[in-house]
């Protein structure tokens, strides 16, 4: 998956839904960009996939494991509750709420 599929979803203001591990999930944009090493994540809040008991919340996905990602026509409720900008996890962010 590009950045700009999740720059997409986030100046949206929609859902992406994705292919990741073994699961759907479908997620919240939050912000995207590289970690230290130039590997390229996103921060997202999880409305709903993935394994049972951790379908939801805070996320860092890495781009390069999303298997198919699709904008939905459902809208994000982000900015949700917790969420910091500047994200000490993304060294170089690219997009931001």
């Amino acid at each position: 998956m590009s950045l700009e599929r999740a720059c997409e979803a986030l100046k949206a203001g929609k859902l992406l839904e994705l292919n990741y591990g073994e699961f759907i999930r479908q997620v919240e944009v939050h912000a995207a960009g590289r970690d230290g090493s130039g590997i390229e994540l996103m921060r997202v809040w999880q409305v709903s996939g993935g394994r049972r008991g951790r379908e939801r919340g805070w996320k860092l996905l890495r781009l390069d494991e999303v298997a198919h990602a699709e904008v939905l026509e459902q809208p994000s409720k982000a900015p949700r509750r917790g969420y910091r900008r500047n994200d000490p996890a993304l060294k170089r962010i690219m997009y931001e709420l």
